[in-house]
């Protein structure tokens, strides 16, 4: 999962970022809201934490230029504690959720988390995987098991297996994994796809991601569930 964090704040980005890191999502940052502006419009995000409060442009117009532009990645915004007002106006604007400075990072990662759910018509961390539902993917815990027994997975496996599964049955491309993948400053190669999905054909068994010849790849569901996104 990749995320974008946009906080002037150098001490509570670090913080976040920290947090998100251990929560196995890929992490960009922005500290000003031109910055932010041109990554939200030209990277394509699960899901992005916003502060209001932003030098060279504010957090309230970035979000109203993102929705205009049609960017419709879910967005929580930082308001300061007791103004209610920026709730009102954030939301208003296009934000999915709110948090009020200070707060818990796990709340934070566990809401961001909650909001790629949603925007992905996933309704339970827990998804099962395979022609027999024999994988389970717990996404909040972080955790694979095969047959009930727990599979060790990197980060770069369990990330894509995680934004393959969150997008149901639909075939998803190369270009499109490497874009959720990695962070704005890796050297992306789509071939590096091949190698991840091999390692996880070894692990979880080799119809767990099927290949479509010309689309991409495909996760396999258990026989009559339905995809969970379009």
């Amino acid at each position: 999962m990749r995320a974008l964090l946009v906080e002037d704040n150098i001490a509570l980005a670090t913080k976040i970022r920290a947090a998100l890191l251990e929560a196995r999502f890929v992490v960009d940052q922005a500290s000003d809201g031109e910055e932010a502006l041109f990554l939200g419009e030209n990277e394509p995000y699960d899901v992005v934490v916003l502060d209001l409060g932003l030098p060279r442009l504010d957090g309230l117009s970035v979000l109203r230029r993102w929705r205009a532009a049609g960017r419709s990645m879910p967005v929580l915004v930082l308001t300061a504690r007791g103004a209610w007002t920026e709730k009102v106006e954030g939301l208003n604007a296009g934000a999915d959720d709110y948090m009020a400075k200070p707060f818990a990072t796990g709340e934070l990662v566990a809401r961001m988390q909650a909001l790629i759910r949603r925007a992905r018509g996933v309704t339970r961390p827990e998804i099962s995987l395979g022609q027999g539902g024999e994988v389970t993917l717990d996404t909040v815990a972080a955790t694979v098991s095969l047959n009930g027994t727990s599979v060790r997975l990197t980060g770069l496996e369990f990330r894509l297996l995680t934004y393959m599964a969150q997008c149901g049955a639909r075939p998803i491309s190369k270009t499109e994994l490497t874009e959720h993948l990695y962070d704005q400053d890796f050297d992306r190669d789509s071939n590096t796809i091949e190698v991840v999905i091999g390692r996880i054909r070894r692990k979880l068994g080799s119809g767990i991601i099927e290949t479509e010849r010309g689309l991409g790849y495909r996760i396999a569901l258990p026989a009559g569930k339905a995809s969970p996104a379009p």
